[in-house]
């Protein structure tokens, strides 16, 4: 039965992922960015720092070139900037441009609405140990 579980606990997991982004994906559709464009403009804004093209690229959860692709096309949009990085010539950081901002606010409200229904009737007490799970399964993928 424990091994169904587990099964289970996985599927659910991604069929939930998959149905969030999907649902916010549809919310989003009006502002005329894709889900990879929408997802990296919102990764950007929650970061303290600007992030490399590379870390940035592990965050999204993308390969390099693939964000490389992406990031042209948000640059021609006039949504983010690339710099260079004095201490290490061949890297990028990567940085929203002020035009960007109204966007992410948009992005932000439309995101929190989706959440505020999604997390109706659960408590906080709930999440968190939802989120002790998942920081668990996190640290057990990541050993050597």
């Amino acid at each position: 039965m424990q091994m169904f579980a587990q099964h289970s606990f996985g599927m659910q997991l991604a069929q939930l992922s998959r149905a969030w982004r999907a649902e916010l994906d549809r919310r989003l559709s009006g502002l005329g960015l894709s889900q990879a464009r929408w997802l990296v403009l919102l990764h950007l804004a929650l970061l303290e720092e600007a992030p490399t093209q590379r870390e940035l690229a592990k965050t999204v959860g993308v390969e390099g070139p693939t964000l490389a692709r992406l990031l042209d096309g948000l640059e021609a949009q006039g949504l983010v900037q690339r710099q260079a990085v004095p201490e290490d010539r061949r890297a990028k950081k990567v940085v929203l441009s002020p035009q960007a901002r109204p966007l992410i606010e948009q992005i932000e409200s439309i995101a929190q609405g989706l959440r505020r229904e999604l997390f109706e009737g659960i408590s906080d007490a709930d999440i968190q140990r939802c989120q002790q799970v998942h920081a668990q399964i996190l640290c057990n993928l990541e050993k050597d």
